[in-house]
Parts: C-alpha cells; structure tokens; sequence
C-alpha cells in the first residue's frame, strides 16, 4: 500500500514559515498585503476566496478581498487593478478564476502588475520559470514541488509524466520538474496511448479534470502519484487518479481531498510574503522559496 502525501501536514509547516517572515516584516517595517478580486457568485470561486482569505489571517498576512456582481463592468475593474498596481503597500493581486463570460480573462490578468502576480500566471512570471529562473511560480505546481521535497522523493533522473497541458498546472508542472532534473513527458487529448507512458514513468502528475481518469493497471509499480483534479460525483470530490486502485501499485499517492489543494493556498502566501520582502528588504527568504 502506498504511503499518503498529506498536503494538509506540509501546508501547515508551510504556513507556519510564511507567518515567521510576516511577523518579521510587520515589525520592521508593514505586513504584507494581498487582494483578491472576484466577480459573481459562482459556489466554488466563493468557497476558494474564503480559504485564501482564511489562510492570510494564519499567515500574519493583510487581506483585502474585493467582491463585484456580474453588473460591474470591465473598465471598472481594470481601474481597480490599476490603483492596486500603483498601491506600494499592496503586494499581490489576484484574480479570481472563472471570470463571467463577458470579461476577456486575458486582457484583466494582463493588467496586473507582474511584480505582484503572486499567482504566477503573467506572460513575465511564465517566461522567468521558463529560463530557469522562477519567481512566482504557479501555485499549484509550486506547491507539487514542495510536497515531493517534503517526502524526500527526488525527481532528479527520473521519468515524469504530467497528465494535461494548462497554462495553470500542466506546463509550470513540466518545467519545474524539468528544472529538478527530471525526463518529462507531457501527455494530453492528443496523445495516442497514455497508458504505455504511465507504464514507464516513476512520478505521474494529473490534472485534466476527469474523474478517476487514471486507474491502477496504467501505473509502473512504484509510480509517485499526485492528483491534482478534484472533482464532485454524486456529491463527492474525487480526483482525475482513481484512489483505490492507484494506491495498490504506489509508492506515494495524494488524496482528493486534502493532498495538493492545501498546497495551493499555502504556497500563494509563500508567493505573498516573497513579494513583500522583495518590496522591502530588497530580496526574499531563500528558506520558503522553491
């Protein structure tokens, strides 16, 4: 049986480190400070807000959320982000994604500054992680990392599969692993036969947002397996791996709930307070950072 990656465990240690530096810049100069947008009412953006404003409260970091119905317009919006922009005490700004159809997701996220893009999702901060040299990375892949690292589980001359190609998770997941030495093969809608590049790969990584996509006889015996899906059926979360089966022939699995949504929450602080220290201090604690 597989040993469980527990996201909720690391989290924790995670953001007990960014509270440390918070608390550090509170008292030497101001506490760091993120803000949130979302736009509507949509259950799941709702629920995500609330953690991260949650998690600032943890972390001895300032939160502003700012919440708009779906009458606000655009231009109304993109004047926020300009203010926020201009704002020296503020030090990351957020999107909430899905925007409302009528919004160009592109032209807002693009609005946003890319030294406060603590989401890690600007054509900037995407290009940095792509030379080698990541800032903010994306959280989620950011947060894969740090739970590896956690397990003492290297991916350096591995063999990698990341399973989905977003600009969220599966690129910035690929890269960083690449960056950690890995061999990384990316597979996606396209790729004719998924399984027999499971069958081969010490560490899988998926997140395509199918439910139980990934079964038990596509894995190598042994595979690190983290799911990044999450999923409701018949009022359950379920992840893109199918758990039961998965755990058998693993090594390492992550659960749905509570193995990398944690994570993502967590290292958006870690993403915060790099931020506010760089605004600061000039530079950031190398001891939180990737």
């Amino acid at each position: 049986m597989a040993t469980i990656i527990s996201g909720k465990e690391v989290s924790k240690e995670v953001k007990a480190q960014v509270l440390a530096r918070a608390s550090f810049l509170s008292e030497k100069f101001r506490a760091p400070c993120l803000a949130v947008i979302r736009v509507g009412d949509d259950p799941a953006s709702e629920v995500y807000v609330r953690n991260k404003m949650k998690a600032t409260a943890e972390t001895g970091i300032k939160g502003l959320d700012y919440h708009f119905d779906d009458c606000v317009s655009e231009e109304e919006l993109l004047e926020l982000i300009s203010k926020l922009n201009a704002d020296d005490t503020v030090d990351g700004i957020l999107v909430q994604l899905p925007l409302p159809k009528k919004f160009s997701e592109e032209k807002i996220l693009k609005a946003i500054d890319p030294e406060k893009d603590v989401d890690g999702f600007s054509e900037t901060q995407t290009g940095k992680l792509f030379l080698g040299k990541p800032e903010f990375a994306a959280c989620t892949p950011s947060g894969v990392i740090k739970l590896l690292e956690y397990y003492n589980i290297d991916p350096k001359g591995k063999t990698a599969a990341v399973v989905g190609r977003s600009n969220i998770v599966g690129k910035p997941m690929a890269h960083l692993l690449l960056q950690k030495d890995a061999t990384v093969t990316i597979c996606h809608s396209k790729t004719p036969d998924i399984a027999e590049i499971l069958k081969k790969s010490d560490i899988v990584v998926v997140a395509i947002g199918k439910p139980k996509f990934v079964t038990g006889d596509m894995l190598k015996e042994g595979a690190v397996v983290v799911d990044v899906g999450i999923n409701r059926v018949d009022g359950h979360l379920v992840g893109d791996v199918d758990f039961e089966s998965a755990e058998k022939v693993a090594s390492f699995i992550t659960p749905v709930p509570g193995g990398v949504g944690p994570m993502t929450v967590a290292m958006l602080m870690v993403n915060t307070v790099k931020s506010a220290e760089k605004r600061l201090m000039g530079k950031w604690n190398e001891n939180i950072s990737l």
